[in-house]
């Protein structure tokens, strides 16, 4: 039965080499390059349609923005009268000095809403103080989420941390953000 599988094993084994879909490393997997993100002019432009007050984090040297998103979480908000609303999002994601990724969701959700959309297996557990503003710390299944709410003209919106990077990076980039102000908008 081997030796009838054997020659099937070996032309797939090939085909996916030369179709580049497959690739042996004997010394291990090596760090690429870090795709570059326009981190600016994504959030200037998120600042314009988004309807929240959005911030663009200044790092300090060595952070590079690798990645973003728009997103949408139904039911994400509630209006003043307690009607539950389509929420917005915006992301970026960054690799830090030490090579682990960290990103920053910006929302006009609503706090349970927007850690349950980034990932539904977490649970408060504390918090902590970054130069006088408290976040949240959500753990549990997974990477964790810390978030805070900021006001600023326009309205408020709620921001979160995630990532694989250690809480002196999530502190590092709460810091950067929470000390801008909202970036200008058209309205």
């Amino acid at each position: 039965m081997f030796w009838s599988i054997a020659p099937l094993v070996l032309a797939c084994i090939v085909l996916a080499g030369l179709a580049g879909t497959c690739s042996f490393r004997p010394g291990g997997m090596s760090a690429g390059p870090v795709p570059s993100y326009d981190a600016v002019a994504a959030l200037n432009a998120d600042a314009q349609t988004m309807g929240f007050p959005v911030r663009l984090p200044q790092l300090p040297e060595g952070w590079q923005p690798n990645s973003g998103s728009r997103d949408s979480i139904t039911d994400g908000r509630s209006d003043p009268s307690g009607q539950r609303l389509r929420a917005v999002t915006s992301r970026v994601g960054y690799i830090s000095p030490t090579g682990m990724y960290v990103s920053l969701t910006q929302s006009n959700a609503d706090e349970a809403a927007l850690v349950t959309a980034i990932n539904p297996g977490l649970h408060p557990t504390g918090t902590e103080d970054v130069d006088g503003t408290r976040w949240v710390v959500y753990q549990g299944d997974g990477e964790p989420v810390w978030t805070t709410r900021l006001a600023g003209t326009g309205g408020s919106a709620q921001l979160a941390i995630t990532g694989a990077a250690g809480a002196e990076q999530f502190r590092v980039l709460a810091a950067a953000t929470q000390s801008q102000p909202p970036l200008p908008t058209s309205r």
